[in-house]
Parts: C-alpha cells; sequence; structure tokens
C-alpha cells in the first residue's frame, strides 16, 4: 500500500526536520519546499495527500499558497502553522479555506491529531458529499440547494462554522450533518444548549471537575470538551453564554486545551466547534452583550438556515415526510394531504419554521378520519400569506374558516385538537370514566376513532 504524501513548505531546516521525522513516526512519506514558488512546481506535479505550510515564507504570505492551492487542488487538505499568539492570522488561513493551524512552537501531539484528521479526510472516496449519519435535508427551493453546498465545502474544514436562522429552521441538523459529512464523522457528537445551563454549573459542565474541588463535587467529572474528543461540540444558542463563560471559550478555541476545575495542568483536546443562535450576533457585539473577538473566532464561516416561508415550494414534500415518519411511529398507514389542505400550509406564513408544521401535522394526524388529512384537521385559525406563496382557494379558504369558527360548539369533540392540553385530558378522562374505560365506546362518545382516542391518550399521558 503506497504512502500518504506530505508537502511541508518552510524556509527554517531545522523545523522541516522535526515535521519529517514525526511524519515518518507515523509512515507518511514527505517532500519539502523552501518557497512558495517551490510548492507549486510540485503540487502540479504529483499528488499530495496534505500540505502543511508556513505563514512566512521567502517569496510571499503562506495565505496566498492556500488561496492558489483552493483553485488549482482543491482536494488537498492545507495546515497552515502560525505565530504563536495570532488569532488574526489563523482566522484568516482558515477563511480563505485553511483546513486548520497549528502554532509554534509546534505541539507535536497537536501537530499529529491534525494530520490524522486531515489524512481521513483526504482518503475519502465522497470528498464529504454524503453523511453517515442518516439525516438530511428536505426541499429542493434555491436557497436550500445553496445551503446542502455550502455543508459539503464546510465539512471538509476544521473552521469554526455559526449556523445563524430563525427558531425552528432546523439548525441543529444542519450541525449534524456538517459533522457525519466530514473525517469526524466516526467521532462523537455532542450538542449543548447553552441557554440551559445554570450560569454557576457551567465551567463544570462545558470543562470537567476533579473530586473535592469545590462543595459537592464528590466524583471526577467529564466534561463536555472531554466528551466530543476527535469529534464535534456544536454550542446551541451560544448568544446565551454569559460573558465570563465566554472568555473561557475563546481561550480554549484559540489554545485547544481546556482545565477541569480543580486542576492544575490543562490537557489538550481535539474538538471541532460549531455554534448556532436564532439571535443576530453582530447586534448583541454592538450592544457589548457578546464578546467581539468571540464572534469573529467562531463566526469564521457563516451559514444561513432559511425560514420556512421563504421556501413554501418545500413544504409539500416537507409535510409528506413529517407524516410519513409520525404514522410509522404509530404504527399506522399515513393518511394523504388533500390538495386543499397543502394549499393552506404553502399559504401559512410558519413563525415557528419547520417545527411549528411538525406540530400542526402531528395534531391533524390525531384528528383525521377516513385516510386523509383536510383543511379542517389543520386546525389554523389565520391564513398569512408566505411571501410568494400561492393564495389558497376559496374552497380551502372556507374550509379553513368553518373549523375555526369561534361560534362552533368549544366542547364539542370536532374542537378537541383546538383546546388547551388540559381541557383535552379532562374531556378524554370525563368520556373513558363514564364509557367504565371502554376505549372504543368513549372514542365513539367524543366522536373520534379509536386510534386517534389512543393517540391522544398517549400524548398527554393519561394513565
Amino acid at each position: 500500500m503506497t504512502q500518504p504524501l506530505v508537502l511541508v513548505v518552510d524556509d527554517e531546516p531545522d523545523l522541516v526536520e522535526l515535521v519529517t521525522l514525526t511524519l515518518s513516526r507515523m509512515q507518511l512519506a514527505t517532500l519539502s519546499a523552501a518557497d512558495i514558488a517551490g510548492a507549486k512546481k510540485l503540487l502540479k506535479s504529483q499528488r499530495f495527500d496534505l500540505c502543511l505550510t508556513d505563514m512566512r515564507l521567502p517569496d510571499g504570505d503562506g495565505l496566498d499558497l492556500v488561496e492558489w492551492m483552493n483553485a488549482h487542488c482543491p482536494g488537498v487538505p492545507c495546515a497552515v502553522i502560525t505565530a504563536h499568539g495570532n488569532v488574526e492570522s489563523a482566522v484568516r488561513a482558515l477563511k480563505l479555506g485553511a483546513f486548520d493551524f497549528v502554532s509554534k512552537p509546534l505541539d507535536l501531539g497537536a501537530l499529529r491529531r491534525i494530520i490524522s484528521t486531515a489524512l481521513k479526510l483526504s482518503s475519502r472516496d465522497d470528498g464529504g458529499a454524503t453523511t453517515r449519519t442518516g439525516t438530511q435535508l428536505i426541499g429542493h427551493a434555491p436557497s436550500m440547494e445553496r445551503l446542502r453546498e455550502m455543508i459539503v465545502r464546510v465539512a471538509r474544514s476544521q473552521a469554526p462554522v455559526h449556523i445563524s436562522g430563525e427558531s425552528g429552521t432546523g439548525k441543529e441538523l444542519v450541525a449534524r450533518m456538517i459533522h457525519g459529512s466530514g473525517p469526524r464523522s466516526e467521532g462523537p457528537f455532542v450538542p449543548v444548549n447553552c441557554g440551559a445551563i445554570p450560569s454557576e454549573l457551567m465551567e463544570s459542565e462545558f470543562f470537567g471537575h476533579k473530586r473535592g474541588s469545590f462543595t459537592g463535587a464528590v466524583t471526577d467529572k467529564v466534561g463536555l470538551f472531554h466528551s466530543a474528543e476527535g469529534g464535534t461540540l456544536f454550542l446551541d444558542e451560544v448568544a446565551d453564554l454569559p460573558l465570563h463563560m465566554q472568555v473561557k471559550l475563546l481561550r480554549v478555541i484559540q489554545e485547544k486545551t481546556v482545565r477541569p476545575i480543580g486542576e492544575q495542568r490543562e490537557t489538550p483536546i481535539d474538538v471541532r466547534i460549531l455554534s448556532a443562535t436564532h439571535k443576530n450576533l453582530a447586534e448583541l457585539v454592538a450592544q457589548a452583550r457578546f464578546r467581539e473577538d468571540l464572534y469573529y473566532r467562531i463566526n469564521v464561516i457563516e451559514l444561513r438556515v432559511p425560514a420556512l416561508r421563504e421556501r413554501a415550494e418545500d413544504i409539500p414534500d416537507l409535510a409528506d415526510s413529517i407524516v410519513r415518519r409520525l404514522s410509522r411511529r404509530l404504527g399506522m398507514d399515513p393518511p394523504a394531504i388533500t390538495p386543499d389542505a397543502l394549499e393552506v400550509l404553502k399559504g401559512f406564513a410558519f413563525p415557528g419554521n419547520v417545527r411549528e408544521l411538525e406540530n400542526v401535522l402531528e395534531r391533524a394526524l390525531a384528528l383525521c378520519d377516513g385516510g386523509h388529512i383536510d383543511v379542517a384537521e389543520l386546525q389554523l385559525r389565520a391564513v398569512p400569506r408566505a411571501e410568494n406563496s400561492p393564495q389558497p382557494s376559496a374552497d380551502a379558504l372556507s374550509q379553513m374558516r368553518a373549523a375555526s369558527d369561534p361560534n362552533k360548539d368549544a366542547a364539542g369533540p370536532a374542537a378537541l385538537g383546538d383546546q388547551l392540553e388540559d381541557v383535552e385530558r379532562a374531556a378524554i378522562v370525563k368520556a373513558l370514566e363514564a364509557a367504565r374505560y371502554n376505549k372504543t365506546a368513549a372514542a365513539k362518545a367524543l366522536g373520534m376513532t379509536f386510534r386517534a382516542l389512543r393517540y391522544r391518550i398517549k400524548k398527554l399521558g393519561i394513565d
């Protein structure tokens, strides 16, 4: 089997010798160049699996080589050697397409980890075009096609990616696809909601702690960064991090080390950082509520997930997929969605995006009878028209108005899905008690199918 070949570009003979020796112990072959011109000549003459270049070279900037490689040999990962603490150069390198960076003086352990990850990427046959996690983005709107293309591109890098978009658009799904499409796909994917962790517990949760380091620390605790070792840490709602944790997170990203509470030494970590929020980080920076240096560090690459109203043409495919998935969970045949119901869905603004669409269809699935979901089962009270979406037909509008008529008997069975959960629960319990817990009789009394009643009992947690 042919040894992987690495190009080392540096004009310091001692550093080239150190890197070459390290790579030879990893069973890798190396060639070296002392300047950009020599590197380009070698890259044109043969296939390399990785390029490792210094930032300062006699005939130019290492970033010039990164940019040239992106245009002429995009399949070859390029890592950059930067001066210690030169964060601006590292960020610029990542923005130009560098795979990763390592600081001087070289940490050989960090260098070996970067090389191992890069070689996994270089050896993949699909170029990161598919995921190993089974996740996918549904829809063929132009904005979604662009998003899929960007996911494939950023998956090949180790640069931090910030995923922006409204609540319910699928930001975590995008993060999972980036992870699953890249060289870290076999490592862990660790999602964490930054807004769900109490401020006083954040440091322990992220970095871990040693036994006895504070009151209540009765055992050692592994932090989230170490749990994500070799994989990806996804920081959801990163805007909710308090300022003191923003400082600590910035240091971890820059130094690639963490120190658990009560530990004297820092330990290196090999983790890719992805983040997301529905808030506008740039505005928070302007308001001094989010650190500017951290913003630029996690926002090396930004992906925006479009709102559902911006891609209304994808709603039929999304609705079909959601209904099929929910039906499989319930062990039932998926009902068809009528054309009128689809028109109404396409015309609705969905402020809660895909998550709201799923909630609407879950409710409709419980209420439907006869093998199809019509406008009445959607239980939508208004029709805010989505931009560029078709106006629902007159029949669809009239059905919707009838389904949401405020003068309709609110206690009747057809309105169950429109009541608050406690009202639903009370009505179902009352019917069950009257029927002596015969579910078939209770369903008949409520005017719903046995299947729909069984679903609501499970959904509402009725014993």
